[in-house]
């Protein structure tokens, strides 16, 4: 085998060279990989997660089920924040830099033509075969009938709630999107599904129904079980993880009914970024993080607040370009009221002008919101050459210290996994499930 890293750093550059964001569709050269790797049909139980919003959530879930009933599970997921060892997880834990060379030359040898997604994909099944997990859970990055996971044999496919989102990629309309994500249904495997809109329940169950695959639609959790991720919302995200479980559990030769495990591994799923509390300092206030970046979650994020009955003290807020970010911008100044918005502009290809997106919440009254950097005299704690974010965090906090009435209350900072992303590349400390978030986060309630 031809040594082509000699280091994780090496296997970074490749990446970088790669484009996060390239894609050129199609299954062939996953095929072709899996195929010379013997991965086609993996050496262990796995769970496929697609949809659009809650994907991250849900596998979270599902992978801390597993391992509450003693299976050794890999995770799959992405965006990461900082380090690509975050997107690979044997039982919670990342990946280590120092195992990734020996099976990232092995992709290497096997198909040096994949793209970013599709390298790490292959990467992690590797990964998983090496550290002989029982089974994994993969999250589909985009769509479902040209995702790389798809290439997989997937035993059971779990679907989160389908909405409009890459419209260039995947088409204009709901029932396209859809269409394409129920294009990852392609055997008899069993399929489970949370509640859908109409058109994209309407695909689900055609693609199903074609294949001869069952296929089970999920509710809520159970209103008195402790989850480990906060907010309404992920009443259903648990409550979807628990019924794939339940079909995977007998896979495994577990106890699909065995509820102090299913308590267990509920309370003690995390996921960084998802509505996760940080506790404030002599220094900071508080802070919510969140990576609403489309209308769906945005919903979500607001549903949360207001079942805590809580306001953010201040809010940094950034976006891409090709999201529907004026929709979830809308929702997020209504529900704002008068607090201050900082808008740092992101350091993506991709990203809004930040002072667009100052100009479009400031259409709305009051005139709250200000683009980042500021020419302005920012606080002490920012100094004029910090970075945009680290400047908007000192402003909020700046804000939240000024405002009347705002002791204890959180800033929150939302639009983007790419923001928070910058986030815990300041403080990446609360990457770590030590720093999980408390069920009762939103209040502002610092952890013990």
């Amino acid at each position: 085998m031809r040594q082509h890293f000699s280091d994780f750093t090496h296997i970074e550059q490749h990446l970088d060279s790669l484009g996060l964001f390239h894609m050129d569709m199609g299954l062939d050269r996953m095929r072709r990989a899996l195929s010379a790797l013997g991965l086609v049909r993996p050496p262990f139980v796995t769970v496929q997660v697609l949809g659009t919003n809650g994907k991250g959530s849900t596998a979270s879930f599902l992978a801390s089920l597993c391992a509450a009933h003693g299976l050794r599970t890999g995770l799959y997921t992405s965006p990461h924040f900082v380090s690509p060892t975050e997107r690979i997880r044997i039982d919670g834990r990342p990946w280590p830099q120092k195992s990734w060379p020996a099976q990232a030359n092995k992709v290497m040898d096997a198909a040096p033509e994949l793209t970013y997604f599709e390298f790490l994909t292959v990467l992690a099944l590797l990964a998983f075969a090496e550290e002989r997990v029982d089974v994994a859970i993969l999250e589909a990055g985009l769509g479902g009938s040209h995702d790389a996971t798809t290439a997989v044999s997937a035993d059971v496919l779990c679907y989160t709630p389908i909405a409009m989102d890459h419209k260039d990629v995947l088409g204009g309309s709901l029932a396209a999107i859809a269409t394409d994500k129920a294009g990852a249904i392609r055997s008899a495997a069993p399929v489970c599904s949370t509640f859908q809109f109409p058109q994209a329940a309407r695909a689900i169950e055609a693609a199903a129904h074609a294949h001869k695959a069952p296929l089970i639609w999920a509710g809520a959790a159970d209103a008195s079980l402790e989850l480990g991720l906060p907010g309404p919302h992920q009443k259903n995200n648990a409550g979807l993880a628990l019924a794939t479980w339940q079909m995977l559990a007998p896979m495994l030769g577990k106890d699909p009914l065995d509820a102090q495990a299913q308590k267990r591994g509920l309370a003690q799923a995390f996921i960084p970024g998802r509505l996760q509390y940080v506790p404030g300092t002599s220094a900071m206030p508080p802070f919510l993080l969140d990576g609403a970046h489309n209308p769906h979650g945005m919903a979500a994020l607001i549903a949360a607040l207001r079942q805590a009955n809580t306001q953010p003290a201040a809010i940094v807020f950034s976006c891409l370009g090709d999201k529907d970010w004026q929709t979830a911008a809308a929702m997020l100044k209504k529900q704002a009221g008068d607090a201050l918005i900082f808008v740092p502009p992101l350091d993506n290809p991709r990203a809004a002008s930040a002072q667009d997106v100052a100009r479009f919440f400031n259409a709305m009254p009051p005139v709250t919101a200000q683009a980042m950097p500021d020419a302005q005299d920012g606080p002490a704690s920012a100094p004029a050459d910090a970075p945009p974010l680290a400047q908007a965090l000192a402003h909020a906090a700046a804000a939240a210290r000024a405002c009347p009435g705002c002791s204890g209350r959180p800033v929150l900072v939302t639009g983007s996994l790419y923001l928070l992303a910058e986030f815990f590349s300041l403080y990446p400390a609360y990457l770590s499930p030590q720093n999980a978030n408390h069920p009762d986060a939103t209040q502002g309630r610092k952890t013990p």
